[in-house]
């Protein structure tokens, strides 16, 4: 058998941040801010390189999932928060995070069918069908429910302020 090839950058337990970058599909600038966020970590040569352990590979891919699924960022570092530090997590360490989200999802699923079904009747279509249109809201009726466009919103899954 042929020894592993340490030029090789899946051969190595850590990577570099280009290493990094490519295997993740993620840009460099994008790793420095989750590293700035606390979402990932990296080490110091002593050449003020950054160095990533192996596992964090899993952690970027968490990352961007999450994030394009509409998940914030403060979220998705909660999560990240509850793994373990001092080894590589496991099945059942993401699978605890999963069950965690699941509710949330689920709304997030339900919001996501809701605005896929109804998107064409309501945002600005000048349909002239106000008996049907979802955001329609006559002497402002639903201003108690809350802000915002109250019959597209699930419960519990309030949008992010901007």
């Amino acid at each position: 058998m042929e020894a592993a090839n340490p030029n090789v950058p899946w051969d190595r337990d850590e990577l570099t941040v280009g290493d990094l970058a490519a295997r993740s599909g993620v840009s460099v600038s994008a790793l420095h801010f989750y590293e700035r966020k606390g979402l990932i970590a990296s080490r110091r040569t002593s050449g003020n390189q950054r160095r990533y352990r192996r596992e964090t590979l899993r952690r970027v891919a968490f990352i961007r999932v999450s994030q394009r699924v509409g998940i914030p960022l403060a979220d998705i570092g909660a999560a990240l928060d509850t793994l373990p530090g001092d080894r590589t997590p496991t099945a059942k360490d993401w699978r605890r995070i999963s069950q965690a989200w699941h509710d949330d999802l689920d709304a997030r699923i339900e919001q996501l069918s809701r605005l896929r079904d109804h998107l064409t009747d309501c945002i600005g279509c000048g349909c002239l069908s106000l008996r049907r249109c979802a955001l329609t809201n006559p002497h402002d009726e639903l201003a108690e429910a809350g802000p915002g466009p109250r019959t597209l919103l699930v419960e519990g899954l309030e949008p992010d302020p901007v």
